[in-house]
């Protein structure tokens, strides 16, 4: 399903919706760099439930958060991987959140197929913060060459469906206090360890998920109606020369290629 030839049209679904972030700048973004591949003819929607549009197509590339797909969607979604599909799934498409709770934050555990899916469910986010993002296959294509950097992300902390299952190529060490969210005690993440993934593979089948975990943005009006006018324009790692530099090689990786 991804091994086009040049020249041949290949149709992608881009979907970009949820909350608490700013869509409208990564939808942009992400159209951009989509249309550096003249042969990428890409159709848009903010959430996942027009699946037939999406299993049609040979790319999906999503950004969103707190979407949560229907049981029918998921399924669809999962056997299109499963049949060759590649997928490159940014930021808050593994996050279910429920705000306004007496503890935190919480991330309620309300689609285990989808988590499964992706690899990942998101859990918390310690307070936004620079830290170092680090490569953990130098040798694979995706990030060869691409030196460690530092970037002000949310750093996500999540729990895995398999860890052994995922082929990590960025990573990051962190322990600590995930401030304002129900799960807060990160001494050790749920596999034991202060190394959580950045950017992974996960094989399905004859398809995968190319999974990164950088992208945070929001606006002053994107914390609506929980907050009105939020004081400060986030950017995070799109500032990041790096990062556009991994999102082109993942556009390559869903088109097919190996190098």
């Amino acid at each position: 399903m991804t091994d086009q030839q040049p020249g041949t049209r290949v149709d992608v679904t881009l979907v970009a919706g949820g909350k608490y972030h700013d869509v409208d700048f990564a939808r942009l973004e992400l159209l951009k760099l989509l249309a550096e591949h003249d042969e990428l003819r890409v159709r848009v929607q903010p959430d996942y439930e027009d699946h037939e549009a999406i299993t049609a197509g040979s790319i999906l590339v999503s950004y969103t958060c707190d979407v949560r797909p229907s049981v029918e969607a998921q399924e669809a979604i999962r056997a299109w991987v499963d049949g060759g599909g590649r997928w490159v799934a940014l930021h808050g498409t593994n996050a279910a959140l429920t705000i306004g709770g007496p503890h935190g934050v919480e991330s309620p555990r309300c689609q285990p197929l989808w988590s499964e899916t992706l690899g990942s469910q998101f859990v918390a986010h310690p307070p936004i913060q620079p830290y170092t993002v680090q490569v953990s296959a130098p040798d694979h294509w995706l990030v060869e060459g691409i030196e460690s950097f530092d970037t002000d992300d949310e750093l996500y902390l999540s729990e895995y469906a398999d860890r052994d299952a995922l082929e990590p190529l960025l990573h990051t060490t962190w322990s600590g206090q995930a401030t304002g969210f129900a799960e807060v005690d990160w001494s050790l993440d749920t596999a034991g360890t202060d190394q959580h993934l950045v950017m992974y593979l996960r094989p399905l089948g004859d398809g995968a998920v190319l999974y990164n975990t950088l992208g945070h943005c929001r606006g002053h009006y994107d914390m609506a109606p929980a907050v009105a006018y939020y004081p400060r324009v986030e950017r995070c790692s799109w500032e990041q020369p790096a990062y556009y530099e991994i999102l082109r090689r993942s556009i390559r990786w869903a088109r097919g290629a190996t190098s």
